[in-house]
């Protein structure tokens, strides 16, 4: 059975993901406080896998996990897509009227800010470290007068009664989240890579790198660039490629090697579907 770590606990948007790339296979969620602790995990072969967050259509880029990742040297080896839906939940006989604590991660009660000041504008709001965590803490402290925002699998786990369901004010709201190992991944067929590279400091070094994509029939669906510590006006810039053709991107690869000052292969791998909800 596979040892996946995820950020957060049972219950989580990160379980979700995990238990959605993996589907019918058997996995052990291994829990974790930190996306650093995530990585940690991976590097020292304790778990085999991490789910890990990269970017939400709202919030963005996790630029931290970017640099985590490099920092652990760790790989890419698959990609999925979760649709994030914020429910209203309670423990079992309380009120929405009784509510007077609202408890969620602060990304969840942002993208939740409209209904939030429509129907508890003097609620006071509490930040947590995860969606699932705010649930928990509503059945461990018996607390009869607060809601947690999370999704429906929290409800599930710790038997909250949902009381409204959808409440996030953008209704096509995704997260990206990367598969990570500590090695690169050998099955072959890919057709999406995630590149890491600095060129020179001079007009046109970027321009070249990424018109070799263009040239060579490769989709640059998303850049990045991450200052480098301790080194002001300097940045690393990360790509992902999307390809039909791994001829044509092995000779991008070859020919970007001659115009870059550095390149990491951060992962090749099989790019996922967006499933794209009518809501």
């Amino acid at each position: 059975m596979k040892k996946v770590a995820i950020q957060g606990i049972a219950g989580s948007f990160h379980e979700d993901a995990a238990r959605k790339y993996f589907g019918d296979e058997e996995i052990e969620i291994v829990e974790c406080r930190s996306f650093q602790r995530v990585c940690e995990l991976v590097d020292t072969d304790k778990v085999d896998i991490a789910v890990m967050a990269i970017e939400n259509s709202i919030a963005g880029s996790i630029l931290q996990n970017y640099s985590l990742i490099r920092d652990y040297h760790l790989h890419v080896t698959g990609e999925t897509y979760i649709h994030i839906q914020m429910n209203l939940m309670m423990l079992p006989g309380a009120k929405k009227e009784d509510v007077k604590n609202i408890y969620s991660h602060p990304i969840a009660i942002r993208q939740c800010v409209e209904y939030i000041e429509k129907y508890f504008p003097q609620a006071r709001i509490i930040e947590n470290q995860d969606t699932a965590m705010s649930g928990k803490i509503l059945v461990t402290d018996k607390l009869t007068d607060s809601a947690a925002i999370g999704n429906l699998r929290t409800a599930e786990i710790y038997g909250l009664n949902v009381l409204d369901s959808g409440i996030e004010t953008n209704k096509k709201n995704y997260t990206r989240f990367w598969v990570l190992s500590k090695h690169a991944n050998q099955n072959g067929g890919s057709n999406k890579a995630s590149l890491a590279f600095e060129v020179g400091h001079y007009y046109g070094a970027l321009a070249r790198v990424l018109n070799i994509f263009a040239e060579n029939q490769i989709n640059l669906n998303k850049i990045q660039s991450i200052p480098i510590v301790g080194k002001p006006n300097e940045y690393t810039i990360h790509v992902d490629l999307e390809y039909n053709s791994e001829e044509n991107y092995e000779k991008a690869i070859h020919r970007v090697l001659k115009n870059v000052s550095s390149l990491s292969i951060l992962g090749e791998y099989v790019r996922a579907e967006l499933e794209i909800t009518n809501q």
